[in-house]
């Protein structure tokens, strides 16, 4: 098809909102066009009297960043409709986010009135792939898909966190997203702020819901507490903890064992041996600390896969003696 140069105030945006603001790329794209010019047309589907971009919405913002005046611009012959699908039917192999796939399928099926078979036909794919990108923005709110959109929340943590906050909990969802637009997060320090309150109970939820920063900061400073006790308390320190760990561990083992009725199965009987077996090796490991044994008794080895013969140091190969 053949590319012109139009206007950009003949352009209309009309579906800016389903993409994702990206300030470095649109930088990076505006120092590229500054230096080798638009080597990428903008895609526009005639509506009325009017152009709709259906692709290149980066382009537009860098041309003007730039402060162009016209855009190179590739005309299709098709209705709006068929336009967005071609535009997803292209989507396996360009770079569009999940959320902006999910926008997209949404102005098809809820105003341009297509059925999720008939897109799923029509872009050459699955119709759960459909549902399962449609289920991304059914319960984000519109605040919430406002901070996807311009950046201020990663489409990562609005699709795997927010967005199932808000199917259980529609306040705590608009709770945390107002906390986070007054002080971010990262995505891995919000990932596991929502590890915790998985698993938190309702008033300790409650605190984590109001204060996502302080918790974040809270277990920081804990956990560098404890990596200061343990330089402290150095190796012997950390296997003292270590084997009081392990005794309060095996006392709960014990009771477990005491409410069973034998035969006991296989695999647990296994597990049992492994057990006595490695901590007999601490043992006589331990035994050998604390009567100052320089020597390691060979029967005492950690591993029991090295207990094999041992070949004698001035020995020459075997090949040679031969």
């Amino acid at each position: 098809m053949d590319t012109r140069d139009i206007d950009l105030h003949c352009l209309e945006l009309r579906y800016a909102d389903l993409r994702l603001a990206d300030t470095r790329a649109v930088e990076r794209l505006a120092r590229s066009i500054e230096q080798c010019g638009q080597l990428v047309p903008c895609i526009v589907v005639p509506d009325a009297d009017r152009l709709v971009v259906i692709d290149g919405y980066r382009r537009v913002a860098a041309l003007r960043r730039l402060g162009r005046d016209t855009a190179n611009v590739q005309q299709w012959i098709c209705d709006l409709a068929q336009g967005l699908l071609n535009v997803l039917a292209q989507s396996k192999s360009r770079p569009f986010m999940a959320i902006e796939e999910a926008l997209l399928l949404r102005e098809l099926v809820n105003r341009l009135q297509l059925s999720q078979r008939e897109v799923a036909r029509r872009t050459g794919r699955d119709v759960s792939w459909v549902q399962r990108r449609l289920q991304l923005v059914v319960s984000m709110s519109d605040p919430l898909l406002d901070a996807v959109r311009s950046g201020r929340v990663s489409s990562w943590a609005a699709s795997r966190i927010l967005a199932p906050l808000a199917r259980a909990n529609t306040e705590h969802a608009q709770q945390v997203l107002t906390a986070l637009q007054a002080s971010p997060l990262s995505t891995r320090e919000l990932k596991r702020w929502f590890d915790h309150y998985q698993s938190a109970q309702r008033p300790l939820r409650e605190r984590l819901i109001a204060h996502p920063r302080l918790f974040i900061e809270a277990v920081a400073a804990q956990e560098q507490q404890s990596a200061d006790a343990n330089l402290a308390a150095g190796p012997e320190g950390q296997a003292l903890t270590d084997l009081r760990r392990l005794e309060g561990f095996l006392r709960h083992v014990r009771r477990r064992l005491t409410g069973l009725t034998p035969p006991l199965p296989e695999p647990l009987t296994l597990a049992c041996a492994r057990v006595g077996a490695a901590w007999r090796q601490v043992e006589c490991e331990l035994t050998r600390l604390v009567h100052h044994d320089s020597d390691r008794d060979p029967q005492c080895r950690p591993d029991a896969a090295s207990t094999g013969t041992d070949p004698a140091r001035d020995q020459p190969p075997a090949q040679a003696v031969a």
